[in-house]
C-alpha cells in the first residue's frame, strides 16, 4: 500500500518509528509536510498539490500526525485526502474535537464518563463561584489552549484561585477550573488505544516538586497494569471521540478512575520505551486490516 505520514517535523521519534514500520511490512511510505500542501478544491476532481508542483494522490492511508499549532491548517488538508477516498487512521472532525478541551469533557460528560469537576465561565466576576462549584481550593487551572502541561496551574488557596483566573480573563484567554485530586500524589496513567483495544499502557511519574505528570516536563513513564475498569474507560473514551488511535490520561481516585484528556497525536517514543511494545508496528497493522487494497 502506499501510506503517508502527515506531520510537520520528519525527524521526530514517532514520525520515523511510523515510517520505519511501514517500510518494514513492505509498505510504500510517503512523509508529506503539512506546511508543503496547497490545494485544489474542486467539486469533480479534489487535488492536493506540494510544493514543487507534485500532484499528490492513490494514497491508501494516512497517518495523521498534526501538532496543535498546525490543527487548523492540517486539519484542511486531511478533509482532501478524506475527498480522494484515502483511509485516514484519525479523521479531522474528531482532531479538532480532541484539540477543544472543552469540547472533550462534554462529549465524555455525555457518554456518562467519569471526569473531575469542572466549571467554566466567561466573566471575571463568576470567578468564586467557580472555584466553590469544583469544591474549592486546591484546584486546577488549565488554558484551553494548552498542551503538554503547559498553562495547566495549581492553586493552593481561593485567593491564589481567584487570581490566576482573573489574570487569565484579563489577557482574553479561556480557562476551565477543575478539582485537583490529592490522592493521585503526581502519577497518572497513559492508555494508548488502536481500534478497540488498549495496546500499551504506563504509569507517568511527576517530577520532584511538580504536580503534573507530563513527559516533557521531567516525568518518567514505566510498565502498569491496568484494571479491567480502566481499560473499558480508556476505550469507551476514544470511540465517544471517534478516535481510531487515541493517548486516554486516566487519573486514580477516591472515586474510582477519571479520564483527564485526550490526545489525538499521542507520541510513541515514551510508551515504546517503557513498554517495549512496536507500537508503530501495531498502527499500520491496523491500517492493513481496515483498508481493502493489501500491501
Amino acid at each position: 500500500m502506499r501510506i503517508a505520514v502527515l506531520a510537520s517535523n520528519p525527524e521526530l521519534y514517532s514520525n520515523k518509528r511510523l515510517m520505519q514500520a511501514g517500510t518494514d511490512r513492505g509498505h510504500d511510505m510517503h512523509f508529506i509536510a503539512i506546511k508543503n500542501c496547497y490545494m485544489d478544491i474542486t467539486a469533480s476532481k479534489p487535488e492536493i498539490h506540494y510544493r514543487g508542483g507534485k500532484i499528490l494522490k492513490g494514497f491508501d492511508a494516512v497517518i495523521p500526525r498534526i501538532r496543535p499549532a498546525a490543527t487548523f491548517y492540517g486539519t484542511a488538508v486531511l478533509r482532501q485526502f478524506s475527498a480522494q477516498k484515502s483511509y485516514l487512521l484519525n479523521g479531522p472532525v474528531a482532531i479538532g474535537r480532541s484539540r477543544d478541551k472543552l469540547r472533550t469533557l462534554q462529549i465524555l460528560c455525555g457518554k456518562d464518563i467519569n471526569i473531575p469537576k469542572t466549571a467554566f465561565a466567561d466573566s471575571p466576576l463568576d470567578t468564586k463561584d467557580m472555584v466553590k462549584l469544583v469544591g474549592g481550593a486546591p484546584v486546577i487551572i488549565k488554558l484551553l489552549e494548552g498542551t503538554q502541561g503547559v498553562g495547566v496551574v495549581l492553586a493552593n488557596t481561593n485567593k491564589a484561585a481567584e487570581s490566576v483566573v482573573n489574570a487569565f480573563k484579563s489577557l482574553k484567554a479561556n480557562i476551565l477550573v477543575q478539582e485537583f485530586i490529592a490522592e493521585s500524589k503526581g502519577v497518572d496513567l497513559r492508555c494508548f488505544v488502536i481500534g478497540d483495544k488498549v495496546v500499551a499502557a504506563m504509569e507517568r511519574h511527576a517530577a520532584e516538586g511538580e504536580f503534573r505528570a507530563n513527559i516533557h516536563l521531567g516525568g518518567t513513564g514505566h510498565k502498569v497494569k491496568i484494571s479491567p475498569e480502566e481499560r473499558k474507560m480508556a476505550i469507551k473514551a476514544a470511540k465517544a471521540m471517534e478516535l481510531k488511535v487515541a493517548g486516554v490520561d486516566i487519573i486514580r481516585s477516591v472515586n474510582g478512575p477519571m479520564v483527564l484528556e485526550i490526545n489525538s497525536s499521542p507520541g510513541l517514543e515514551a510508551v515504546e520505551g517503557a513498554t517495549q511494545k512496536d507500537i508503530a508496528g501495531l498502527m499500520i497493522e491496523h491500517i492493513e486490516k481496515h483498508t481493502k487494497t493489501k500491501k
